[in-house]
């Protein structure tokens, strides 16, 4: 834990007042204000102090690399490979060479990674024995560049310079830290003490306040913080002897602050720690400089003659490579132990006990040998073995320990000391070894020879090799190393810790600084290491040599040999961490339910779609007044087999009196009928295997019934009864048995019967038509007896009336089949068949109407009564859902006997008959049967009969050439009435028929058509294309220059070189989604939106399509979001192997580098921090936003796609959170969202200040179809155009969701009204509420809440000279508006642009709407200006040349004739029978309205019809003529 905020505060107040003792300035940690002339001289960050120019490749920061420099593995093998076991020739002590490095920890710290990450990879040598054993000549060891200062390395006046992370003074940092706060944190805060663990002779064990490095163990891979103590150089922990010189200073300050404290009983603990530490620093600037460097150098220190001001102390780059390579080549392969009385202890190993502690298996150790038993003893068996073992000689050499084991970077384990140094000097820019030896006053190198004359020659021939022979580009590591009295490196070390002495003002020596008097400074001198380790170790001082850094002979305790290699353990061998070791079946199992969240968000939907639909079934049957017919006792019930490949369902059997057989469902409704009068004997097969349960009922000229009965005596129960009813009927009983197998097989299923009929009705054409038989169809049957079926195949009534698509019960079905079945068997044989089908197909118009003369006369008396004429019609009217009454029947039938002149007659001749439909030959010529097994292409040749303008005086080109477009010809003849209806005065355009036909523009071919179609598309969608590109633009624009700005010109992170695919896909991706997740806002700004389209700028934004854009813009936000997860997922993969030293780089803020490398797992990224628990909760509030807003689920569930959709204020939360962690970069979400967030904030503003105002309803009808008309309140200032639509709750619904429906009153009316058709469960439940039971318990009508008016382009219909209306179902509401408005603007005179509209309505019956038709009837009563033409197509009709429908066609045609109105819907508009031809329909305007260029086509209606208008305008748009332009809405 931190100190507490009493004990800082207390620190401050001692420092500052309270230390009367402390007389003299107390020396900062971090080393700043050491020089009062050059404030940051020396301090934590300082630069490195260049002796020489920069030596890098391009002169600003690019490090020497292959080939202009040699390959470090090589250079190093050449330089350092050798012999191990030589003693130093100055007998200099390891415990010197270990102490050395002490010391350059309290001086030096360059080993923090460079940020941005840079490599200088050190590429093996295939073969290499140590590290490509394999010769695989893949292996390359990472070497990282080490930190520079940022604002250098830009221009070759400002190359690069490192930093030094340490303070550069002999100020006792690797004791104390280089700063205040790591001070503090190695305090105990008593007695001026260090903070010690259990028993007080160690350091504690780190615990994360101070930032020791922990790299992993290399001979165990063991990480963490174990057996790491906190110490004051984070480096300190790196192996185990230097651990150790870091602990005797530990316990040397503890020493003398103890006898402080015993001195000084009055003193504080600042007191103490401060005269404690002043001591312990000046005593460690004597040994190093009197006693440690004269010894290590063997030259005599210049005597000190005082601070020098202006001397700069910095550390040079060349000193850090020269010491660190200098003492490198003294160390031995392993480490002696010893006791106080010379015992030299045995070091446990894998295989047996050695004598020794080996130097490659002790970095960053771990484990519980030595210091790890946290036992004291440990540390000073170590410290004394030191003092008694001679180093390796200072030479060239260095041990395999460093060369080959040296602990490794990031991956690797194991690296080469001597090749990683030798880059290390590239790094840093060294000169090259001639420039450095003159810098000191030495004289260059001139020949090979020269350098190493002690070395073998073909060393020396390698190495030159290896520099191509030149001298002069030998640089200074090797060269130094190769020196034969280390000349270079020795005057290198010796300048710098003079200059480190002479320009420190905190040197003790200093008598200007106070810190001590002259007889101080005099102890200090004399105090020697040996003194320290005799204070902090158990041995006496007689087991000491005076004289620790050096062992002369007599000293007490020699070493028992000098050791080498062969005499100790093994060193283990490197190995490769795979950081994704183990995370590859998890990452791949969150990717599998990252892409599976739509498919499990379309699951929960499903779900609810299944709820929805049974509780909206349960909502139907509620209302529904069917009630089920029981089934009586009487029946039999059993399973009925449909086939093999069909579930079996439960049935009853019925036996009726009059040889009929009913087969019923469970609720009594018949399924089937078996008349067994034509039948003499019946056929019953029994199965006589497996349970003898199953029966089958042979029907000859039907398909049979197979029953599964649950046990044998249910199935004999029912033989027994049907015996008996035969008997009492008179008919016999034929009973035979088979394997059930066969009985199956035998068995003629429904599926098999549908397939004879086929065959049927294929050969009844085949002979009608001529039909080449092979097109007539042939099916292979198994056996003869089917093929024999099939031949003697005779329709059954129920068949020949699914065949005409009728109920087998309906009139007409009954009087067809009494004419067609001549031999009165109940069934109708192929030639019968025949028969009246070459009737209706070649025959004359008198043979058809002869037929249907003998069709009802029923008694056969050769007349045709009124009653048989009146039950003609009704079986006519059936099919058109009995829309018309008995009486209007008697009416249509009394005016066409008055109009024939017969209204005197009570019966008539097939003559007189014929008369009647004398002005309707045309019309019976084409009369014909429709039934379902026609051929498509005589549907076609049949359509292709009558031309829909009939041009009489000429004949056009365009006729004669049959590969002319066609289209405007073949089309049925109601275009005639486009022109004039009856009863009605002529419009104001008189029909200019086209006789230039041969015009080139008829001619186009199939490209210039498709140009044509091109420029019409682009014409009437130049709006939408060009908002489109411009927000595709926008949005390509900024995922561009975001993927650019990463990829090229960031701020240099390193991120790009990491992850350069996965940041620039990420990064490109989240600016794309920024755009389009705020500008989306603005399509859904309803009421910013009518107003806006009412201004010029409508002339050039498509107001419109907000919703197709809103829908487009989300598609594409959606792929985005795909794109950016993808992106991250690359990223965490390559963040997840990539390690801890670039981690940091890359996110300074989250990782701190302790050495350690392993970076964060993959699910830490996923689920532990801030950006991907908040990515992970967006895409699953967009799986299932998106899968609820899918038509399918927005149809079911309107409800679910309400609530889904109000989750964008928690996407827009945690799109804002998800960016502002800063992980990658600032946050720039809030660029694109304000403006759109602001605006879209006014609008939902305006619509909750309008959604709080309750509307009272003044009127609630439930009209036919499922229809609830409700009239309510126009609120004030409630201003609105015809076509406009708005939003309503109903609060007594129990829910706030709001709908929208357009409005059916007309702006000018003191009311607003809507129609509205239950077809979902909020719109059912209103219905229900409205209903006179719901008001009878309420009492009052409820209220309504209101949001609107908002604007659609259906308001645009008087912006056009012509348009028309194509309304489809409840589609045509917003029509219902625009008539009235149309209207009433007319009788007012009001000035109008729009001169005719034509209004098609499409309804499957008109009674569905039949309150448009109350509308109108008064549109026509107030038309008095003739501006609109209404067409009414009902669809539910047969096709138009059916006989039925020909008949009915005749019948409305007569009535409107007559009467001037509809027979179906009583008004003068013109009713026709199927669906509009939209194409013949459209051609036509063309030649009705030839001086008009530009006509309005507004649909609203089903998918399939508006698609089909669409298709239609597309079509005439190929042409040079006519352009239409297609708005439309769906529902």
């Amino acid at each position: 834990m931190m100190l507490s905020l009493t004990e800082v505060l207390l620190v401050t107040w001692t420092l500052g007042r309270a230390q009367g003792s402390i007389s003299w300035e107390v020396q900062r940690y971090d080393g700043w204000y050491n020089n009062l002339l050059h404030h940051s001289c020396g301090s934590v960050g300082a630069r490195l102090l260049r002796l020489l120019p920069a030596n890098y490749a391009d002169g600003v920061y690019q490090a020497l690399q292959e080939p202009r420099v040699p390959n470090a593995r090589q250079l190093s093998n050449a330089v350092a490979r050798g012999p191990s076991g030589l003693p130093s020739r100055r007998n200099t002590t390891v415990l010197a060479v270990f102490f050395g490095f002490h010391v350059l920890l309290d001086i030096l710290g360059t080993e923090k990674p460079g940020c941005p990450a840079e490599f200088l990879n050190i590429r093996i040598p295939s073969g290499d024995p140590v590290f490509d054993p394999a010769g695989t000549g893949d292996v390359v060891l990472p070497f990282q560049r080490i930190h520079w200062a940022a604002e250098t390395g830009q221009s070759p006046n400002s190359p690069r310079e490192q930093t030094n992370e340490v303070t550069g003074w002999l100020d006792g940092s690797s004791i104390y830290g280089p700063s205040h706060s790591w001070s503090d944190a190695l305090r105990s805060f008593s007695g001026g003490q260090l903070a010690s663990g259990p028993g007080g002779r160690l350091p504690r064990e780190t615990d994360g306040r101070v930032p020791m490095w922990k790299a992993l163990d290399p001979s165990t891979g063991q990480g963490g913080p174990q057996g790491i103590y906190d110490l004051g150089s984070a480096w300190g922990n790196e192996n185990l002897f230097l651990q150790a010189e870091s602990i005797a200073w530990f316990r040397y300050h503890n020493y003398l602050a103890a006898a402080l404290a015993q001195a000084h009983p009055t003193w504080s603990d600042e007191d103490i720690f401060q005269h404690a530490r002043k001591r312990v620093i000046a005593t460690f600037q004597s040994i190093v400089l009197y006693e440690w460097l004269p010894t290590l150098l063997g030259t005599r220190i210049p005597e000190y003659k005082g601070y020098q001001q202006h001397l700069d102390p910095s550390l040079s780059p060349e000193f850090v490579v020269a010491a660190g390579q200098f003492l490198a080549t003294m160390l031995p392969p392993g480490i002696y132990k010893r006791g106080p009385k010379c015992q030299f202890q045995k070091v446990p190993g894998p295989s047996g006990s050695f004598p020794a502690v080996r130097l490659c298996n002790s970095y960053w150790s771990r484990q519980s040998t030595g210091l790890k038993q946290a036992e004291a003893v440990d540390v000073d068996n170590l410290l004394l073995g030191m003092t008694s073992q001679i180093a390796e000689q200072e030479d060239n050499i260095v041990v395999e320990d460093l060369q080959d084991y040296w602990y490794g970077p990031l991956k690797y384990s194991r690296t080469d000391y001597v090749a990683s140094w030798l880059q290390r000097g590239r790094d840093l820019g060294l000169p090259t070894y001639n420039q450095a030896r003159e810098r000191f006053g030495l004289d260059p190198l001139q020949n090979w020879s020269d350098l190493a004359p002690h070395l073998e020659q073909q060393v020396l021939e390698k190495i030159a090799a290896l520099y191509a022979n030149n001298t002069a580009g030998l640089e200074l590591l090797p060269g130094g190393m190769l020196e034969t009295d280390s000349s270079l490196f020795s005057v290198i070390i010796l300048d710098q810790f003079v200059r480190l002495r002479d320009g420190d003002r905190f040197w003790f020596e200093n008598t200007k600084n106070g810190l001590f008097t002259v007889e101080e400074t005099r102890e200090i001198r004399n105090t020697t290491f040996h003194d320290v380790l005799a204070a902090v170790t158990y041995a006496d001082p007689t087991d000491l040599q005076p004289h620790v850094f050096v062992w002369s002979e007599g000293d007490p305790c020699p070493q028992p040999q000098q050791l080498t290699a062969q005499h100790l353990p093994s060193c283990t061998p490197m190995m490769v961490l795979d950081y994704f070791e183990g995370s590859g079946a998890g990452f791949g199992i969150i990717i599998v339910v990252l892409c599976c969240l739509p498919l499990v968000t379309l699951f929960v939907a499903w779900i609810v779609a299944v709820f929805r639909k049974r509780d909206f079934k349960k909502l139907q049957k509620k209302q529904s007044t069917s009630v089920r017919r029981e089934v009586t006792g009487e029946a039999i019930h059993a399973m009925e087999w449909h086939g093999p490949k069909t579930d079996s369902s439960p049935v009853y059997i019925q036996l009726q009196a009059d040889k009929v057989l009913k087969v019923l469902d469970g609720r009594g409704s018949v399924l089937r009928s078996i008349s067994l009068k034509a039948h003499q004997r019946v056929e019953v097969i029994l199965s006589s295997n497996k349970g003898n349960k199953a029966l089958l009922l042979k029907s000859p000229k039907e398909y049979d019934l197979v029953l599964l009965f649950s046990e044998e005596a249910e199935r004999s129960s029912f033989i027994g009864k049907l015996r008996g009813y035969l008997e009492e009927s008179s008919l016999d009983l034929h009973i035979s048995e088979m394997k059930e197998q066969s009985l199956m097989k035998w068995a003629v299923t429904q599926e098999q019967r549908k397939q004879i009929l086929e065959t049927f009705f294929r050969h009844l054409f085949a002979q009608v038509l001529e039909i080449d038989r092979s097109n007539a169809g042939e099916l292979n049957f198994e056996s003869s007896q089917k093929a024999k079926e099939s031949l003697t195949c005779e329709l059954s009534r129920a068949e020949f009336a699914e065949a005409l698509g009728l109920k087998a019960h309906s009139m007409f079905v009954d009087s067809m089949f009494s004419l067609a079945d001549k031999d009165g068997n109940g069934y109708i044989s192929f030639r019968e068949f025949l028969d009246i089908l070459v009737v209706f197909m070649k025959g004359s118009p008198e043979e058809k109407s002869k037929v249907m003369f003998r069709m009802y006369d029923i008694d056969e008396n050769g007349f045709l009564s009124k009653e048989e004429f009146l039950r003609m019609l009704r079986s006519f009217i059936e099919i058109s859902n009995n829309c018309l009454s008995r009486d209007q029947a008697e009416q249509v039938t009394e005016s066409m006997f008055r109009a024939s002149g017969f209204q005197d007659r009570d019966e008539l001749t097939w003559e007189d008959f014929h008369y009647m439909l004398r002005d309707h030959d045309s019309e019976l010529r084409l009369t014909q049967l429709c039934i379902k097994g026609v051929p498509e292409v005589l549907k076609q040749n049949l359509h292709n009969r009558v031309s829909f303008i009939k041009k009489k005086e000429t004949i056009s080109e365009e006729e004669k050439d049959p590969n002319l477009d066609t289209t405007s010809h073949y089309v049925e003849r109601e275009g005639q009435e486009l022109r004039k209806r009856p009863g009605r005065k002529v419009n104001q355009y008189q029909l200019h028929l086209y006789t230039e036909a041969q015009r080139k523009k008829y001619q186009r071919n199939k490209v210039q058509q498709k140009i044509q179609e091109f420029k019409r598309f682009v014409e009437n969608y130049r709006r939408h294309i060009v908002c489109v590109v411009l927000f595709s633009a926008i949005t390509a624009g900024v995922f561009v220059e975001r993927a650019y700005y990463y990829a090229f010109a960031s701020p240099s992170t390193g991120i790009a070189q990491t992850t350069f695919v996965g940041i620039i896909i990420s990064r490109g991706s989240a600016a794309s989604i920024s755009f389009m997740y705020s500008y989306i806002l603005l399509t859904m700004c309803r009421n910013l939106i009518t107003v806006l389209r009412e201004t010029f700028l409508n002339h050039y934004i498509p107001f419109d399509a907000a919703v197709d854009f809103h829908r487009w813009v989300a598609m594409a936000a959606l792929i985005f979001s795909v794109l950016h997860t993808a992106g991250h997922i690359v990223n965490v993969y390559i963040f997840s192997v990539t390690p801890l030293s670039v981690l940091s780089c890359l996110f300074p803020s989250v990782f701190v580098n302790d050495g350690s490398q392993l970076p964060q797992k993959y699910y830490w990224w996923f689920f532990q921090t801030i950006p991907g628990m908040t990515g992970v909760l967006l895409l699953v509030i967009l799986a299932v936003m998106y899968v609820f807003a899918t038509h399918h689920f927005r149809h079911v569930s309107f409800q679910g796609f309400w609530i889904t959709h109000h989750l964008y204020v928690l996407l827009y939360v945690l799109v804002i959170i998800h960016g502002s962690y800063a992980l990658i970069q600032q946050p720039r979400f809030y660029i694109y969202f304000i403006i759109p967030a602001l605006i879209y904030s006014a609008d939902k503003l305006l619509s909750l200040s309008r959604k709080k105002v309750e509307i009272s309803v003044v009127k609630a009808e439930l009209l036919p179809s499922g229809v609830t008309h409700l009239q309510f309140q126009r609120p004030q200032d409630f201003d609105y155009k015809s076509g406009q639509w708005v939003r309503i709750a109903c609060v007594a619904l129990g829910t706030t969701e709001y709908h929208p429906f357009t409005l059916t009153s007309a702006p000018h009316e003191d009311t607003l009204s809507l129609h509205i058709r239950a077809v979902g469960p909020w719109t059912t439940r209103l219905r229900e509420l409205y209903s006179p039971e719901s008001l009878a318990l309420i009492g009052k009508l409820p209220k309504l809440y209101l949001d609107g008016p908002f604007g659609e382009g259906h308001q645009e219909w008087n912006k056009f000279e012509v348009s028309v209306l194509v309304g489809g179902g409840i589609g045509v509401t917003p029509f219902a508006s625009i008539l009235k408005d149309l209207v009433f603007k007319s009788s007012i005179s009001s000035k109008l642009l729009c001169k005719k509209i034509y209004f098609i309505w499409v309804t499957r019956t008109q009674r569905q709407f039949e309150w448009l038709a109350d509308i109108i009837r008064e549109v026509e009563e107030a038309d008095r200006n003739d501006l609109v033409s209404v067409h009414i197509y009902i669809t539910q009709l047969a096709e138009k040349f059916d006989l039925r429908t020909t008949m009915l066609y005749i019948c409305e045609r007569h009535f409107q004739k007559v009467l001037n109105k509809s027979l179906f819907t009583g008004l003068r508009s013109i009713t026709h029978f199927g669906r509009p031809p939209f194409v013949p329909f459209f051609d036509s305007l063309q030649e009705v309205h030839p001086e008009v260029q530009k006509i309005g086509v507004f649909s609203c209606g089903p998918p399939g019809m508006t698609k089909s208008v669409e298709k239609a305008c597309q079509q005439l748009n190929k042409k040079d003529q006519t352009y239409f332009a297609h708005h439309y809405e769906n529902f």
